[in-house]
């Protein structure tokens, strides 16, 4: 089974912010795959489903992000998920927007989603596709920055991250997370 995660904060007033890319690119894997986002469970939203043969599971943590690990640790225990099976999907200040990273360990550069992930696994290497959304503004709160909307330039461009970020995760369903790395880190 393969366990693809994407962070972000539940509730409306989340909605399509800089810090719920990962939960944007959940729902379209959710639209290409056919996989219904329709179970409440394990502080989540997820929906399992069968690509080709192996069974996908798509999570949405609704812990908010600085507790995302807590979910994402009990269902990797309920359903045996090996740790490189698990493809966790989050926004990253260090990336210029409209860029992606795919990597198979790393810090938690300063991210709290991925800090608890990291407590909550144990251990700094699973596979990560950070999607930029830059640096705020010289003067600009951090938090009030990550929890704000894309600017109307900027959702064209997320638009196709969010495509590409979805591409990746389908490659990886059938290929080693290495080679898709290697493809779309171009």
């Amino acid at each position: 089974m393969k366990l693809i995660v994407g962070l972000g904060n539940p509730g409306k007033q989340y909605e399509n912010t800089r810090h719920n890319i990962g939960f944007l690119v959940i729902e379209k894997l959710s639209e290409q795959l056919n996989i219904r986002l329709d179970q409440a469970k394990f502080k989540g939203i997820f929906g399992m489903g069968n690509v080709e043969g192996e069974k996908i599971l798509l999570l949405k943590p609704l812990t908010f992000m600085n507790l995302s690990g807590e979910s994402i640790r009990v269902v990797m225990d309920y359903y045996q998920v090996q740790i490189e099976d698990l493809v966790v999907i989050y926004d990253d200040l260090d990336l210029p927007v409209g860029r992606i990273r795919l990597r198979q360990q790393g810090s938690a550069g300063g991210h709290n989603g991925i800090k608890s992930t990291i407590a909550h696994l144990g251990t700094q290497n699973f596979n990560r596709i950070r999607v930029g959304i830059d640096r705020p503004r010289t003067g600009t709160n951090v938090a009030d920055y990550v929890l704000g909307r894309f600017t109307k330039d900027e959702r064209v461009l997320m638009e196709d991250v969010i495509v590409k970020c979805s591409g990746a995760c389908e490659q990886w369903l059938k290929r080693p997370f290495l080679q898709v790395m290697n493809e779309f880190n171009v």
